[in-house]
C-alpha cells in the first residue's frame, strides 16, 4: 500500500486517536451514539414525573454554574458565591455512578441455577464451596463472638470499618488489638476517616502502644475534595484469613444490648469460616494498598483455603470506582427474579424510580413485598424524612410497609421466596449503590435462609404497619419537611 493510500499515515507520524470524535466523519450518527441494529423495544424503569425532574435539575452543579457565571458577568460578585459554591459542592459530591435503567425479563427465579450463574457473571463475584455461617442477633450475641475470635488469632488481625468509636466497646476491642500486637500478630486497621473521626485519643494510644497498625481511608484534604464523598462503609473483621465478620455493626456502644429500648440497636452480624473468607480479605488488601501503598502477603493474611463447612457463599465487594456498583446491581437482580415474596430489612430505605418500578412489577406479578424499616428511632433525620415521602409509591403498588418500633433497626437483610438471602453493609440507598465501599454475603442454603426468614418475621411482631390512608392524611409541615430533605436525598 502507498502512502498515499486511505488509512495510512506518514512515518513518524502520531498514531489516529481512537474516538468518537475521530470515528464522526466516517460513522454514521445512528450507529455512533446508539446501539446497531437497534435492540428491541424494551421497558425502561424509573420514568421520572415532574418533581423528579426538577429535583435532578437543582441536584445538578451545572444548574448552579450557570447563575453564578451570569451574575459575574453582571458584575454581581458577593451574589455569585452562593450559586457558585453550591456548583463546586455537587460537583465534587456528585454520584458518577451508572444504574440499570432496563427492566428484567427473566424466566427463572432464585431458586435457578441460572439466578446464581447470573448474579455471579454480572458482578464478577463467584460463589466459593465449603464454608460455615452463623448469625449473630445484637451486641451482646455478637460483640463476645468477635472478641473470642480476636483473642484466637495466631497469625494476622485485619479490619476495615467505618465506625470504631470511644467508649466502653471501643476501648474493649482497642485492648483486645493492642494484646494481640503484643504477642506478635500482626494487626492492621484501616478506619474511614468521616465514620470513625470520633475514634479518639484514648483508644489510639491504646493501639499505638500495643503495635497496632492504623491507616485512614481517605482524610479530607483541599486537593482530594473529588473523592471526599466516597466512603468506606465495609464492617469486615478477619482473623488469621480463615474467619470474618460483617454485618451492619459497627464498633460503639448503642449496639450493646438485646434491642430491649431506644439505647439499644437492633442489628445483626455474621460469622463466615471457610474459603469464601478470602474474598473479605482481598477487599481488605486492595483498600490498604489504596491507602498505605502496602501489599499484603503471606499465609498469614491467605492461607490455603480449608473447608469448615458446606453452605456455598457469594461475597458481593461494592466500590464505588466500578461506576455501577455491584451491591446494587446484585438487589435489583433478586427484585427482578422474586417469584413468591421479598422481605427487606433495612434502616435506610430511599429507592430511587427505577427500584420503585421494579417492587411495583414485582407486586403485579403476585410477590408479596414486606419492607421493614427504621421507624421513629432513626439516628439521620434526613434519610428518614425522604423515606417517609416515598412510601406512598409502594404503598400504592401494593408493597408492605413496617416500622420497628422499639430502637433504632439497623440490620441490612434480604430474603427472597425462602431460597436465597443476603446479609451486610449495604443500605437500600443511593450512597450505598454509588458512592461507598459495602460488602454482602449471598447465601442459597436452606437452613440459613430459614433461619432469615425466622428472625424477619420475630422482628415483624414488634413493628407498626403503616397504611396508605395514615400516610395520606401528613400535615403540610411534615410534607414541607420532606421536600426539603429530597433536595439531598442522593447524599443520604
Amino acid at each position: 500500500m502507498s502512502s498515499t493510500d486511505v488509512g495510512s499515515a506518514p512515518a513518524g507520524a502520531a498514531k489516529p486517536k481512537e474516538s468518537r470524535r475521530w470515528l464522526k466523519p466516517r460513522v454514521p450518527d445512528e450507529q455512533l451514539y446508539r446501539l446497531a441494529p437497534a435492540r428491541r423495544p424494551r421497558t425502561r424503569l424509573g420514568m421520572l414525573d415532574f418533581s423528579d425532574r426538577v429535583r435532578a435539575v437543582l441536584q445538578a452543579w451545572w444548574a448552579w454554574l450557570i447563575p453564578a457565571v451570569l451574575l459575574e458577568l453582571f458584575g454581581w460578585r458577593i451574589a455569585a458565591l452562593v450559586p457558585g459554591a453550591m456548583a463546586f459542592v455537587l460537583y465534587h459530591t456528585s454520584p458518577g455512578s451508572h444504574p440499570a435503567v432496563y427492566a428484567l425479563e427473566p424466566d427463572f427465579g432464585t431458586e435457578s441455577s441460572e439466578f446464581t450463574t447470573t448474579m455471579a457473571g454480572v458482578t464478577g463475584m463467584p460463589v466459593v464451596d465449603g464454608n460455615r455461617v452463623d448469625i449473630y442477633n445484637n451486641g451482646d450475641e455478637f460483640y463476645p463472638a468477635m472478641l473470642e475470635a480476636i483473642e484466637s488469632a495466631s497469625l494476622s488481625v485485619t479490619m476495615e470499618q467505618y465506625i470504631f468509636w470511644h467508649g466502653e466497646v471501643g476501648r474493649r476491642f482497642a485492648e483486645a488489638f493492642a494484646e494481640k500486637a503484643r504477642a506478635g500478630v500482626s494487626v492492621k486497621l484501616l478506619l474511614d476517616a468521616i465514620g470513625s473521626a470520633t475514634l479518639g485519643s484514648d483508644i489510639f494510644r491504646i493501639l499505638e502502644a500495643g503495635g497496632c497498625q492504623l491507616a485512614w481511608f481517605r482524610p479530607i484534604h483541599w486537593y482530594t475534595l473529588h473523592r471526599a464523598n466516597q466512603r468506606n462503609h465495609r464492617k469486615s473483621l478477619i482473623v488469621d484469613g480463615g474467619v470474618a465478620f460483617t454485618g451492619g455493626s459497627g464498633l460503639a456502644d448503642h449496639w450493646l444490648g438485646t434491642a430491649e429500648n431506644e439505647h439499644e440497636w437492633r442489628d445483626m452480624q455474621i460469622r463466615v469460616e471457610g474459603p469464601a473468607v478470602e474474598a473479605q480479605q482481598a477487599g481488605f488488601a486492595q483498600n490498604w494498598l489504596l491507602t498505605t501503598g502496602e501489599i499484603i502477603n503471606g499465609h498469614e493474611f491467605f492461607p490455603e483455603p480449608h473447608a469448615a463447612g458446606k453452605v456455598p457463599i457469594q461475597t458481593i465487594l461494592s466500590s464505588p470506582s466500578g461506576g455501577a456498583g455491584s451491591a446494587g446491581t446484585m438487589y435489583i437482580i433478586a427484585l427482578q427474579c422474586a417469584r413468591r415474596y421479598l422481605y427487606i430489612a433495612n434502616p435506610y430505605f430511599i429507592p430511587d424510580p427505577r427500584v420503585i418500578d421494579m417492587l411495583a412489577r414485582a407486586r403485579r406479578r403476585g410477590v408479596i413485598v414486606k419492607l421493614m424499616l427504621a421507624g421513629k428511632h432513626n439516628d439521620t433525620w434526613w434519610a428518614r424524612q425522604n423515606s417517609v415521602r416515598l412510601y406512598g409509591r409502594l404503598l400504592e403498588a401494593g408493597v408492605e410497609i413496617y416500622e420497628y418500633q422499639p430502637t433504632m433497626l439497623h440490620q441490612k437483610t434480604m430474603v427472597v421466596d425462602g431460597v436465597w438471602a443476603t446479609v451486610g453493609t449495604t443500605n437500600f440507598d443511593n450512597r450505598s449503590f454509588a458512592l461507598s465501599e459495602e460488602t454482602n454475603i449471598c447465601f442459597h442454603d436452606p437452613s440459613l435462609v430459614d433461619q432469615l426468614r425466622a428472625v424477619f418475621s420475630t422482628d415483624l411482631a414488634r413493628c407498626e404497619r403503616v397504611e396508605l390512608s395514615q400516610w395520606k392524611k401528613r400535615g403540610p409541615w411534615q410534607q414541607t419537611k420532606e421536600t426539603l430533605a429530597s433536595l439531598i436525598e442522593n447524599q443520604v
